[in-house]
């Protein structure tokens, strides 16, 4: 049996589900999967809050319009939690806690039957991801990690279904471009994002700009880094405009969960 029908089968043992929705491709397989499976038993759930990018809010919206999926968004409160804006090494577990607690009391007030669902793959487990404790905490069900499905065949199952979500970059959320330690805020956040939209006008789409306090450190693909490089200076000037007073190119490139690293030294 394909992955794909495994994961068909997985839904056929549920009432109805709810899923933590971002837009991205991981839980928008999840989602997609168990609206054909369970019509309109099959539910998705998305926090507005400051971290998500309008854009990928955007995204998550439009997803569920096309494909005739009712969304429930709610707005989760972090940033009025000291233990997230403090932005310690398990920050994530924080806001993870934040999203489920509302999930849960949506789910027991309105769908009891239902079961809440995220997007974690079978890879996510063998990467730090202090969300991982707060799924488990609230019973949280992972479809894609408990048939041990891959990132890569989430896209290839997603590219089979025409999701439109297949291509989408990877975009966690704007407090992980903040270096643990440094406290989280709102104003911090909007700078990083109208910052990687700056990249975005210029044609870079996977991009990180990561938070040194006066400084944003550019990261692209390391095969883009000569095209970033001859128009740094009207990228620079935009970016400044926006509070930096100091704009870092990253050499070694675009690499997911760079400052993860501190956590290993």
């Amino acid at each position: 049996m394909s992955k794909l029908a495994l994961l068909k089968q997985w839904f056929k043992d549920h009432k109805g589900t709810v899923t933590a929705f971002s837009g991205g491709v991981d839980s928008s397989l999840v989602l997609y999967v168990s609206k054909l499976v369970l019509g309109d038993a099959a539910l998705g759930l998305i926090s507005n809050s400051e971290s998500l990018k309008s854009k990928d809010f955007k995204v998550a919206t439009d997803f569920c319009k096309t494909h005739h999926i009712h969304l429930e968004v709610i707005k989760t409160s972090e940033l009025e939690d000291p233990n997230y804006t403090a932005n310690p090494a398990n920050r994530c577990f924080f806001c993870k806690t934040h999203l489920y607690e509302a999930m849960v009391t949506i789910i027991q007030d309105r769908y009891p039957e239902y079961t809440i669902l995220n997007g974690t793959n079978y890879d996510d487990l063998g990467d730090y991801r202090p969300g991982l404790e707060a799924a488990k905490n609230h019973q949280i069900k992972s479809p894609l990690a408990e048939l041990n499905i891959t990132k890569a065949e989430v896209i290839e199952m997603a590219k089979a279904l025409g999701l439109e979500t297949a291509s989408k970059p990877p975009s966690p959320c704007l407090s992980s471009r903040i270096p643990y330690g440094t406290r989280v805020n709102n104003e911090r956040l909007k700078q990083i994002e109208h910052a990687e939209y700056v990249l975005n006008r210029f044609g870079f789409q996977n991009v990180r700009v990561r938070y040194k306090g006066e400084e944003a450190s550019v990261e692209v693909p390391i095969n883009e880094l000569e095209a970033l490089k001859s128009q740094f200076n009207p990228i620079t000037e935009a970016i400044k405009a926006i509070g930096f007073s100091k704009v870092t190119l990253d050499e070694e490139g675009f690499v997911s969960g760079k400052l993860n690293r501190v956590l290993n030294e």
